[in-house]
């Protein structure tokens, strides 16, 4: 079964679909967020159309008559095109297996146009989920002069460095780096190297053959591997272990990746991108990040003004994370007045508290208008300026010793064990009361070695 939207749109889109009816409506829904639509009935089909024909996105049902969606999953991986898979079940299972092959997103049926948006948006490396994207500021303000020098840099393949405070859009601006680049239709994954577990790190970026250590039943290409071509944006990247700061040096020198267990390196193509929000320079000082690392990361070094420095920023990114947060049919908007004051906060936090802020007033709201108290939270009480009637304990130090304390990597993972718990194994039920997509769900239960539901 083929069929081809006849419109002269901007990307191309292979959906994956069997139902005719299920592949019509998705049809039309691509279609009206500028997509030009060859549809494939099977895997074979969609195989062969990879194999021949160029997409900008691959949207594959996971259940398809003559095998799994998982293998047009691989295919489209292997051709440089993002997939998303969607399926009626929300089992994570199938999730996990999607997102190991290589699927960017995973999406369950009946999507929502908005959901189908999001999800099509985050592929195509156009705005991440829970950014927006800023308009276009003044030449001469301080995000205007960064994205003049993002645009004359996208053009290079030399490493960035992106330095910002948590929170500041750096994901953002490395996305439209290379959008803005010749790389624009080749890969582009994201790592948070504060998120690597230490003892399989090595094999995320790098890579494993099967047998290389106990538990690796088959190979992993790795993260750099699997960019190859493309780009691959390492977040946080000052949180890299020194063993794994001296191989990404080799890669940026030499081009070449040592995957665990393997005889040989393999060459990589691979334009790095590293963010940070820690000062590099005072680390390598102080003798906890390499100095020749540092160096060859820094080749272009562009800083992202924090959200209190772009204050003009802010009343359109309210405008649209209202518009965001409001999926339900119910339309908001903020008072002019609680907007101006909003726009006078430093936001420490800066997009994402802003956003987070948002979103509870929404959620929240009783009257269609927002006013200043609904931004507010916890909302102020009649307990609100009184003393403490114990202030001893309130200032009482901490007994325990640091070395006592769990990782924050043990809290999170217990925090998404609670979640799924208290929602009864549901994944989409968990990922709404975390704040978070239910893909990164799934990848933070993949990483943390959760499965099955309730955890």
């Amino acid at each position: 079964m083929r069929d081809e939207c006849e419109s002269d749109q901007r990307f191309r889109v292979l959906l994956v679909e069997d139902e005719p009816v299920a592949a019509r409506l998705l049809q039309a829904q691509l279609a009206s967020v500028g997509g030009r639509v060859t549809t494939a009935g099977g895997v074979q089909e969609a195989l062969r159309l990879l194999s021949y024909e160029r997409f900008d996105l691959a949207l594959v049902d996971l259940g398809l008559p003559d095998g799994s969606g998982l293998s047009v999953v691989g295919g489209a991986v292997a051709a440089g095109v993002p997939a998303i898979v969607q399926t009626a079940s929300d089992r994570v299972e199938d999730a996990v297996e999607a997102m190991r092959a290589g699927a960017c997103d995973f999406i369950v049926k009946p999507v929502t146009p908005s959901r189908l948006v999001r999800a099509v948006t985050a592929a195509r490396g156009a705005t991440p989920p829970g950014v927006a994207r800023p308009g276009s500021p003044e030449p001469h303000t301080p995000m205007g002069r960064t994205l003049r020098l993002a645009e004359k840099v996208a053009r290079s393949a030399a490493p960035i460095l992106v330095r910002g405070e948590t929170g500041s859009g750096k994901e953002w601006l490395a996305r439209r780096i290379v959008e803005l680049g010749p790389r624009a239709d080749r890969p582009f994954l994201a790592v948070n190297c504060a998120a690597l577990p230490a003892d399989l790190a090595e094999s995320l970026l790098f890579g494993h053959e099967r047998g290389a250590f106990s538990g690796a039943t088959e190979r992993h290409p790795g993260r750099f591997a699997e960019a190859d071509g493309g780009t691959l944006l390492l977040d946080e990247v000052g949180d890299l272990a020194p063993a794994l700061q001296a191989k990404l040096l080799r890669v940026l020198e030499d081009g070449e990746i040592d995957p665990v267990g393997a005889r040989r390196p393999r060459r990589v193509d691979v334009r790095v991108i590293a963010a940070t929000h820690r000062d590099l320079a005072a680390m390598v000082r102080a003798g906890s990040f390499r100095e020749d690392l540092y160096w060859r990361l820094a080749v272009f070094e562009i800083e992202v003004p924090p959200l209190r420095e772009r204050r003009d920023e802010i009343p359109e990114l309210i405008r649209r994370f209202v518009a965001e947060a409001a999926e339900t049919g119910r339309a908001f908007r903020a008072d002019p007045d609680a907007v101006r004051q909003l726009s006078q906060r430093d936001w420490p936090g800066n997009i994402r508290e802003l956003r987070h802020a948002v979103l509870r007033a929404v959620v929240l709201a009783d009257t269609p208008v927002l006013g200043l108290a609904a931004f507010d939270w916890p909302p102020a009480s009649a307990d609100d300026g009184v003393a403490d009637p114990d202030p001893g304990h309130a200032t009482e130090p901490f007994s325990e010793s640091p070395a006592s304390l769990s990782s924050l990597a043990e809290v999170e993972r217990e925090t998404i064990v609670k979640a799924l718990q208290f929602h009864g194994g549901s994944m989409t039920a968990a990922a709404r009361s975390l704040r978070i997509g239910r893909s990164t769900l799934y990848r933070k239960m993949e990483l943390y070695g959760l499965s099955g539901r309730g955890a």
